[in-house]
């Protein structure tokens, strides 16, 4: 597969970043959405534990530091009712979680693929070109 130009990532890529292990399994200039902003905001003060909150917050701001977000703006909003149909036309409407499908808006409206480590959050909408981003996960240490 070619590596494209451009591409958005989704929430999930960009935590994921530090854990790519191969540059090429993202786009050459990736680029965010405000809704991946927005959601990396809720993570910090969506737990009670110091730790995880501090971590959080540092994800959220090197983005912040990072990128420059697309807006959801009106060309996205017209997006998002062919996301909304696709995915309802799959059955997906309770679990299509609303963030991911904001998302999709964006990339479409803006006429981006789309890098996530959920892939399969993104199956049935139309147009939509979706990249896989693959990360090690996370296991017992090798003996």
């Amino acid at each position: 597969m070619t590596r494209p130009p451009v591409g958005l990532l989704d929430t999930s890529a960009v935590i994921a970043l530090p854990a790519v292990a191969d540059a090429t399994d993202l786009p050459e200039r990736p680029l965010i959405s405000a809704i991946t902003l927005a959601e990396l905001a809720v993570g910090p003060l969506a737990t009670d534990d110091l730790a995880e909150r501090a971590r959080r917050q540092a994800v959220l701001q090197q983005a912040e530091g990072d990128f420059r977000a697309l807006p959801f703006d009106d060309a996205a909003a017209r997006a998002f009712g062919i996301v909304a149909v696709g995915l309802r036309a799959r059955g997906r409407t309770r679990s299509a979680r609303a963030f991911d499908v904001l998302i999709a808006a964006v990339a479409l409206a803006h006429e981006l693929p789309l890098f996530t480590t959920n892939a399969a959050d993104f199956v049935g909408i139309p147009g939509l070109v979706v990249h896989a981003v693959p990360v090690p996960r996370a296991g017992p240490p090798a003996s």
